[in-house]
């Protein structure tokens, strides 16, 4: 048996070499009757996989394998996190350990972002040892060549919902009850405002500048129209941080929701504060040449500028979110409106809620949809805001129908 100190991994499952390969030997296949869930979380010694792992740790019973490509890093979190937490050192381009984990599964959570450059590899291992999938996925591209898998997963019987954390995630939820609330829903804004680094560490910023590469499709009345990145500024009204300026922003929900409900318009926008880091990443888009934005060197510089800058000011901004979905149509043939807030103190604790509870489900046979599925497609409402009541997650909601 390989030593746990080399960073392979830790805990009681057992990783052995045979017939000159890597062979996973999980707990549950060495107790026969005892078997128990197992959760496998790619990237989960990052801040957003840590906290998904903290989440299933509080609302299920899994045994739980983080990998990442520090030993070190990955043994302090599981030292935090207790017995039920394994570490898997892994680069996700060592195919034959990556399938060996995933094989050894039942749900596999894929937290290593960005997602701007990843392609669907995991998912397709996933589809081909039938192990069922989850994402915190938060970029047009990677989503798009994830939902091309939907037939093969839909063949295979496993179930794989994109798209879990907090925005997207829980805020595609949340537009979901909105528009159920409507006879005929018409138009779709949702918004968000993350406070500082949001939490969520580095991968945040990184995000954010890759999202201000080039224009994107919006829905708007009834045709794709293209839009640039961080323009047309609206002043939105957020619970706890007032009015705050948001801008367009691609984002997968700005083409998933239109796929998802028949609505004329749909709105995605997104903003910071302090104010300060709204007007930074205004001018870089507004200023800098497209092509300096497709540089990677760039990307990384901007990011740990804006880190280090975040790591100051996070000690007064905090690091929350909030999500305003609001969508207006017609009910019992009057002009009516739905709107729903929502307010979390740490935005990456919020993601583990989103992407944990889909998990939840999945393990506790709750949700079966095979194929792949944004969250908005795949969560029914009713389940949605049981696993948020479980957490505590409250939303406000409210419903207004004009006189005739």
């Amino acid at each position: 048996m390989l030593n746990p100190g080399n960073g392979l991994a830790s805990g009681c499952d057992r990783w052995e070499f045979g017939n000159d390969r890597l062979l996973y030997k999980p707990l549950q296949l060495q107790m026969g009757s005892l078997m128990t869930n197992r959760v496998l979380i790619l990237g989960g010694s990052g801040r957003i996989g840590s906290s998904v792992a903290i989440d299933l740790m509080a609302h299920t019973q899994a045994q739980i394998t983080i990998t990442g490509r520090n030993a070190s890093a990955g043994q302090r979190i599981c030292d935090r996190l207790g017995e039920r937490v394994q570490f898997l050192k892994l680069d996700l381009t060592d195919q034959e350990t990556l399938t060996a984990a995933i094989t050894a599964s039942d749900v596999v959570i894929h937290c290593a972002g960005p997602f701007h450059h990843r392609d669907a590899g995991v998912l397709q291992t996933c589809i081909a040892a039938g192990v069922n999938y989850v994402d915190v996925s938060d970029h047009p591209s990677f989503t798009r060549k994830a939902m091309e898998c939907r037939p093969a997963a839909e063949t295979a019987g496993i179930t794989a919902i994109i798209n879990t954390g907090i925005f997207p995630g829980i805020s595609n939820s949340m537009v979901r009850q909105d528009v159920e609330q409507l006879d005929e829903p018409e138009r779709i804004h949702l918004s968000y405002v993350v406070a500082g680094s949001g939490g969520a560490g580095i991968t945040v910023m990184r995000t954010t500048f890759l999202g201000l590469q080039q224009p994107f499709q919006a829905w708007i009345d009834h045709q794709w129209q293209m839009v640039k990145p961080y323009s047309d500024r609206e002043v939105i009204q957020f619970p706890t941080y007032g009015p705050v300026d948001v801008y367009w922003f691609d984002v997968p929900e700005a083409f998933t929701l239109p796929n998802a409900f028949p609505v004329r318009t749909v709105i995605t926008k997104f903003g910071t504060v302090p104010r300060f880091y709204n007007f930074l990443t205004w001018s870089v888009a507004r200023w800098w040449h497209p092509w300096l934005l497709k540089q990677p060197p760039v990307i990384e510089f901007l990011s740990h500028v804006s880190h280090f800058m975040t790591d100051v000011t996070d000690h007064f901004s905090g690091v929350g979110v909030a999500i305003r979905s609001d969508v207006t149509g017609r009910k019992e043939g009057k002009t009516a409106r739905s709107c729903s807030t929502l307010v979390q103190p740490n935005t990456a604790i919020a993601a583990g809620y989103g992407t944990g509870s889909v998990t939840q489900l999945l393990l506790s046979n709750q949700l079966h949809k095979p194929g792949v599925w944004t969250v908005e497609e795949a969560l029914p409402t009713d389940l949605f805001e049981q696993t948020m009541q479980e957490r505590g997650v409250e939303i406000q909601h409210n419903l207004d129908i004009s006189p005739v």
